[in-house]
């Protein structure tokens, strides 16, 4: 999914991960509305079922277990992970051809996908979304109504052992209850300066 925004010279990879109901989804979202800077967001695959109102295509490439096992039998993944009992990978070509076309390239992934793609692209970009506080979290959790007790417990200490990594990325910002705009605003101010930075960010994939 490309913005039909100006394209850019120097286009980078940008890593956006965070907590399970953060907000990456809808930030993303409103990151491809306004336009404002050529990107493509990488569509992954998955083995998980869709959530209501998701799409084929849009949200994710929805994949049995062993179509997801033959992606990654043809190096097809530039990264992949197993999180919450279900497969998720980023498919490579995605991420050549829109940076070919001169597209930054958005990938969302949780921190243990954030640590191999630092590895694999030393130079990409990553950026830390977190909540102002774990009540917060909660009650997005809650709000979006498709986890038992139990696993939004097991949400809720994941994202403590996730926020605590945050020192891993180049910036964290944190996504104010009720200013996703201006969440927007700081994601999008970072990107077109670490684009633009001298000398530029290599990406070699």
């Amino acid at each position: 999914m490309s913005s039909e925004s100006a394209k850019t010279n120097n286009p980078i990879v940008v890593v956006i991960s965070g907590p399970s109901g953060v907000g990456k989804d809808v930030m993303i979202d409103r990151m491809i509305e306004s336009a404002r800077i050529g990107f493509h967001f990488t569509v992954t695959a998955t083995t998980r079922d869709p959530r209501p109102g998701e799409t084929d295509g849009i949200n994710h490439h929805f994949v049995t277990v062993d179509e997801f096992i033959n992606q990654i039998a043809a190096d097809d993944l530039l990264e992949w992970a197993q999180v919450y009992g279900n497969y998720y990978g980023v498919p490579k070509k995605q991420v050549r051809d829109a940076l070919a076309a001169g597209n930054h390239v958005i990938l969302r992934v949780d921190v243990q996908g954030a640590k191999r793609l630092s590895e694999i692209i030393p130079e990409a970009l990553l950026i830390f979304i977190i909540p102002p506080s774990l009540d917060v979290l909660k009650s997005h959790l809650e709000k979006r109504g498709v986890d038992t007790e139990a696993e939004m417990t097991k949400r809720l200490e994941a994202a403590t052992e996730e926020i605590s990594q945050a020192s891993l990325f180049d910036f964290t910002v944190t996504n104010e209850e009720g200013r996703l705009d201006d969440t927007v605003d700081q994601v999008v101010e970072i990107i077109e300066s670490e684009s633009q930075r001298i000398p530029p960010r290599k990406m070699s994939i």
